[in-house]
């Protein structure tokens, strides 16, 4: 194992808190009531179509879907990062697996024009291998295309590689690129959901049970006194 690629929205960074505040902003500004944070909650991690079908019963195949997706975004835009924090747990695996000299790197279906700034507030730019976003290839989750640009540009084959995510759409995608795949059950996950069903490689309480998971497997080198061996 070279490289574990990461999702974003509930994998490193809980998001939801801001993407929220996004959808119940624009929900005041057409005269509806906010929503509870716990109906947002399972529906970040599925993006702008998941949000404006809860917020406003539209579809992408609607005539008002892109002007309101816009507007979402404009709004989202604004707020980023003012409530938005690491899952617990995340910081400290992230240098862990620096220590043990394992690259790793980012696969989101947020747009760059999102990924960058929020990446940037959290200081991950300089410590990630590779940013991917969800335009920098023509095919998003769960087609592999982003995978597999991700492992070119970190410079690793696929098999060397494992993603991290929270929905059935990631297992998917690394599964076609032909990389492991473990599931975030700390994620957003609905309770309609089933990832015990998703054929995922690996599944995760919380954020350091991948170091388990890899050692469990071989596929991580252990650290002896502070240096990776």
């Amino acid at each position: 194992m070279q490289l574990v690629l990461f999702d974003l929205d509930g994998t490193l960074l809980d998001t939801a808190p801001d993407l929220g505040a996004a959808l119940n902003t624009l929900r005041a500004g057409h005269s509806l009531p906010p929503l509870p944070a716990e109906r947002i909650r399972p529906l970040v991690s599925h993006g702008s179509p998941a949000l404006l079908k809860l917020g406003f019963g539209i579809e992408p195949q609607d005539s008002r879907y892109a002007g309101m997706r816009a507007q979402l975004l404009d709004v989202y835009r604004t707020r980023l990062s003012r409530e938005t924090r690491f899952f617990p747990g995340v910081e400290s695996l992230l240098d862990k697996l620096e220590q043990r000299a394992l690259r790793w790197g980012i696969v989101t279906n947020k747009p760059a024009a999102l990924t960058q700034p929020l990446v940037e507030a959290f200081h991950l730019y300089t410590r990630a291998a590779c940013v991917v976003s969800g335009d920098s290839t023509p095919r998003r989750k769960p087609h592999p295309d982003q995978l597999l640009h991700a492992c070119a540009l970190s410079g690793v084959e696929p098999q060397a590689a494992a993603y991290v995510g929270d929905a059935a759409r990631d297992v998917a995608a690394a599964h076609s690129a032909g990389m492991r795949a473990v599931v975030a059950l700390y994620g957003y996950i609905g309770e309609d959901e089933q990832p015990q069903n998703w054929q995922a490689d690996g599944l995760l309480v919380a954020p350091a049970d991948l170091l388990g998971w890899l050692n469990a497997q071989a596929l991580i080198p252990p650290v002896l006194n502070g240096v990776a061996s």
